[in-house]
């Protein structure tokens, strides 16, 4: 009797055995293997969420066949208490083993809810975008000017969505007074606004907020950012440049951020201002002069006049030596190296070229004759003919 006994617990045994190791390699398999969606799938771990509580999220999106294995290969891994928060984007068929790397590696977040405040030169706009799942890519819901529009409903609820993500992006070419305006017309953002920064103390550049920030305490966080580039920027500079100080140099990544917006440019305009300077020639551009009149607050959408470029004043560099007395803009980190880092060349002359680029010239006979293609190209396009100027304003 007891022989079979023996011979019955060992065939359970070996039942067993060959259950379990079928087990294994089933979960093996689901864990590793493709998974289930057939979408992209946005993935949002909140901040201190559980693993079982992302595994039974997964489960029910349909990211994952089975909530069990999941945390069950987390374990393995060592990963179960490294979950980080965000929202991801899991691509479609990705297994389990990817997903869980997704999640504990951290990183900005990749999609979902997001409302993005855009500082522009000329619009600030707060635009609110989701993902859609199917191609994985972003796309504009909606959108609305703060200082002349009413906030829409769709945009004021994900404002208070707890797992929307709130940006503020600064354009290279905006003015300090720009920035606390848009700042100031948003509702996620809180706090009182004492003074304008000093202008070019603020750097461009995508900025994560939470709703309710303090508005001062962003300011200051640009004017950080803007500080630790321009040192940078300054102890790595060649020798012999025309600048004192580094605030010398923060004048002239304003004027050459201001004077084209193709960025391969940037040390070509930058050489021709330092060859001004160092020839004792007047800047002569129009951006200086036009800060003067607006003083960064607003756009002038018209020509200058032929009194505005005949009058003294500090901001006129085609009627004062030299640099103007302060930056005309928030220069990006790219304007701020080339002004530091300029090509060597001869030009002393550039105006537009019609491709949105411009054409450098050596002499003024050359640049003349680029002056009069330009003068071609507006007329073709109907356009009033420019001020004559020796830099493109």
């Amino acid at each position: 009797m007891w022989r079979n006994i023996a011979s019955s617990f060992l065939t359970l045994v070996l039942v067993l055995l060959v259950v379990a190791a079928a087990a294994i390699a089933w979960g093996r398999k689901e864990f590793s293997g493709p998974g289930p969606a057939e979408v992209a799938q946005c993935v949002q771990v909140a901040p201190g969420a559980s693993l079982s509580a992302v595994s039974k999220q997964l489960a029910d999106q349909g990211a994952i066949s089975n909530a069990y294995v999941f945390r069950a290969g987390a374990d393995y891994l060592g990963k179960a208490h490294e979950l980080k928060f965000g929202s991801y984007l899991v691509p479609p068929g990705a297994s389990m083993e990817e997903i869980i790397g997704v999640v504990t590696a951290g990183g900005p977040s990749t999609c979902g809810t997001e409302v993005i405040l855009r500082v522009g030169v000329r619009e600030t706009t707060v635009l609110l975008r989701d993902m859609n799942s199917r191609t994985g890519a972003y796309e504009e819901m909606a959108r609305y000017n703060p200082a002349t529009e009413e906030r829409p409903a769709e945009i004021a609820a994900a404002e208070e969505k707890a797992d929307a993500r709130l940006r503020v992006l600064m354009a290279e070419g905006v003015t300090s007074w720009q920035v606390v305006e848009a700042v100031k017309a948003v509702e996620f953002l809180s706090g009182e606004v004492s003074e304008v920064p000093a202008e070019g103390s603020l750097a461009p550049d995508t900025y994560a907020v939470n709703r309710g920030d303090d508005r001062a305490a962003l300011l200051a966080e640009m004017a950080r950012r803007q500080a630790a580039i321009l040192e940078a920027e300054w102890e790595a500079r060649p020798f012999g440049l025309p600048y004192e100080t580094p605030e010398e140099a923060l004048i002239m990544a304003s004027i050459v951020e201001k004077e084209t917006g193709v960025a391969a440019e940037r040390p070509q305009v930058a050489s021709v201002f330092v060859n001004r300077l160092e020839r004792g020639m007047r800047l002569e551009t129009d951006p200086t002069v036009i800060y003067g009149i607006t003083r960064g607050e607003g756009i002038l959408d018209r020509g200058l006049r032929r009194s505005e470029l005949n009058a003294v004043t500090p901001y006129n560099t085609y009627r004062v030596d030299g640099l103007p007395p302060t930056p005309i803009a928030n220069p990006g980190r790219a304007a701020i190296r080339a002004a530091l880092n300029p090509d060597t060349t001869d030009y002393i002359f550039f105006v537009a070229d019609g491709t949105g680029g411009h054409a450098f010239s050596r002499t003024l006979e050359e640049h003349n004759a680029a002056v009069a293609r330009w003068r071609e190209i507006e007329r073709q396009r109907g356009e009033p003919a420019d001020s004559p100027v020796q830099g493109d304003g």
